[in-house]
């Protein structure tokens, strides 16, 4: 990765319904614009994610979305309405922040929900997208959500039978993530359930080599903003319109080139989804490494895909 940069401008985005977006933007001012977007939902930037792109030769565009990081208010309140925290929400921020910073087309590298997001974001606005390399790649289609909170279950079945337990009786045999979302709406209930939810991420990335319990799950700030927005959309289909499959629909992507970059080992999000959308989407190139939901030959390989984007033109 490049060494750490500081960003050279920033600012907080009034997107409407009292929410304010942060943003930072580093490296060349008259580079090629590339708009790096965080996972979760809920994770927020960070400083590290500046260093995938060569910085004397990219303009590095990052936001936190709604509700997280420095953006406000915060979604781990209990007073914040998220309903006004959807996808479509989402990607108008983006583009709002686009018009915003005055760029035309810039390259999109989404991680984990942020891939997600990216999707759905280039599939509105084809136009405005130069490339595209998202990693540990998800879609949001109700199956990897089915996956990640029940199905995964028979891989981990002593910590997931906890974590469907902590929800009410009548509720184990739904959907895990709304049930979860309501205790984190209940002020009895809500703590807990962040642990409980936080407890339960940190088990389904275990297998990823070296992994270490996440350090963020620690700040209560964080795992209830985390928890709470998590669910909010895995509770709702991602938010998603009805018959929406962002890997079914990749075609409308012709033309756009991109990188998938996916761990073999990643429990978390099966190889099955990248490799669909590889097939969907006739651009784009497969990297299949052996590692899990991220780590340091992930990082590597998307840094290759930012400076094979950047000599491209040259």
């Amino acid at each position: 990765m490049y060494p750490a940069i500081e960003p050279y401008e920033t600012g907080m985005l009034d997107v409407g319904a009292g929410n304010q977006v942060y943003w930072e933007v580093s490296g060349n001012p008259a580079g090629r614009p590339a708009l790096v977007v965080h996972g979760g939902p809920g994770s927020g930037s960070s400083p590290h994610r500046r260093c995938y792109h060569d910085p004397e030769a990219y303009r590095i565009v990052q936001f936190d979305q709604r509700g997280t990081g420095r953006s406000t208010p915060d979604a781990g309140l209990p007073d914040t309405d998220l309903s006004v925290n959807t996808t479509d929400h989402l990607i108008a921020d983006m583009e709002r922040l686009r018009e915003h910073l005055g760029i035309d087309r810039w390259q999109l590298a989404g991680v984990s929900w942020g891939s997600t997001l990216s999707l759905a974001y280039a599939q509105r606005h084809p136009e405005r997208v130069t490339e595209m390399i998202l990693f540990a790649v998800t879609a949001g289609r109700p199956g990897e959500i089915e996956w990640i909170t029940r199905t995964m279950g028979r891989i981990f079945p002593r910590e997931w039978e906890r974590f469907r337990d902590a929800v009410p009786e009548q509720d184990r045999d739904g959907n895990l993530a709304a049930a979860y979302a309501r205790l984190l709406a209940d002020p009895r209930t809500r703590d807990q359930a962040a642990r409980d939810w936080c407890a339960w991420e940190d088990t389904h990335v275990s297998l990823a080599p070296g992994h270490r319990p996440d350090p963020r799950y620690e700040d209560p700030a964080f795992r209830m903003r985390f928890a709470r927005l998590v669910t909010h959309y895995w509770g709702n289909d991602c938010f998603l319109p009805p018959g929406t499959d962002l890997v079914r629909d990749a075609g409308v992507l012709r033309g756009i080139p991109g990188v998938l970059i996916h761990g073999r080992f990643d429990v978390s999000s099966p190889l099955a989804t990248p490799w669909e959308l590889h097939r969907s989407w006739p651009d784009s190139r497969l990297v299949v490494i052996d590692e899990g939901h991220g780590g340091a030959t992930m990082s590597a390989e998307v840094v290759t895909a930012t400076d094979r984007f950047r000599d491209r033109d040259r």
